[in-house]
């Protein structure tokens, strides 16, 4: 079954509302896919954005047994379709969170 990709991009600066715009916007739309493994999609942020977005992932992954919920925040396009078509092929991977920082190895 193939990855739903949810973008939970353009939220707020500070972590504090960016949880809160996640789980107003973003949580249902994820929750709604249930019965399907899914992947966040996040864009970059520093350290502080860190523990409530791999918690999000965590639990949302503990409610969707027996399918599969991880997050991936930054990357360019080519490193994201990578990383998603890692996980589309790895059954045992749920509740992580996966870092991208533009290492995809590519000879430029």
């Amino acid at each position: 079954m193939p990855l739903i990709r949810i973008e939970a991009r353009q939220l707020p600066d500070s972590p504090l509302d960016a949880a809160a715009a996640f789980h107003a916007r973003i949580l249902p739309e994820a929750r709604h896919a249930a019965g399907k493994d899914l992947v966040l999609l996040f864009d970059p942020a520093d350290h502080t954005h860190l523990h409530w977005r791999r918690a999000a992932v965590e639990e949302l992954a503990r409610e969707a047994t027996p399918c599969r919920v991880n997050g991936v925040q930054g990357g360019a396009g080519s490193d994201i379709a990578a990383m998603c078509e890692y996980l589309d092929g790895a059954p045992g991977v749920t509740g992580q969170l996966f870092a991208l920082h533009g290492n995809s190895g590519e000879n430029a």
